[in-house]
């Protein structure tokens, strides 16, 4: 399947909800997964977006499941590494990595983790997810990456609704459609 016709068919399998009373509407992304032609590759897409940047790490926020980040690593024939929003430690001993995200859609700032043994000086990490608004979740992830002293090759997202233009260079953010492709 060609990349516009797996856009179409993302776009296809998309649905805003709208519920009465509620501010701003929700975007429903659970039909990717429920597509079996966009589970079998929507990793590869993703990766294609970086095509020959070879990565040896995935890492992907626990935001709506790690399924998105592990389909990517497959493809990729890279290791996977979750995100963890606001981890509590409980009796884990392992060091762990840290980063506070800016204020996100919702206004909230979120701790994100990952194990430090997990990424490496050695890595080239690529930052899966699966929707860009404010990009917060991964300036954070970007910001554990470095403190890992691994190396970026950027941020593939599946939709980017991005408006920070600064920010998307700083990133290296691409995606597979923007948030315009998504009519209401």
């Amino acid at each position: 399947m060609s990349r516009t016709e797996f856009s179409e068919r993302l776009i296809e399998s998309f649905r805003w909800i709208h519920d009465r009373g509620a501010p701003q509407n929700g975007a429903d992304r659970m039909g990717w997964l429920r597509d079996p032609v966009i589970l079998a590759q929507i990793g590869a897409e993703l990766c294609a977006l970086f095509d020959a940047s070879a990565p040896t790490v995935v890492l992907r926020p626990s935001a709506s499941g790690y399924s998105l980040g592990a389909l990517a690593a497959l493809s990729a024939g890279a290791g996977f590494v979750g995100v963890e929003k606001t981890h509590r430690r409980l009796s884990d001993s392992d060091p762990w990595l840290t980063a506070v995200t800016p204020p996100d859609y919702r206004d909230r700032n979120l701790d994100m983790s990952i194990r430090a043994r997990l990424i490496t000086p050695t890595d080239r990490v690529l930052v899966v997810d699966d929707w860009a608004d404010t990009g917060g979740q991964l300036t954070a992830m970007e910001s554990l990456v470095r403190q890992a002293g691994a190396e970026l090759i950027g941020a593939a997202v599946v939709v980017d609704g991005m408006s920070d233009r600064a920010l998307r260079r700083t990133l290296g953010l691409r995606s597979i459609l923007n948030v315009r492709e998504l009519v209401d």
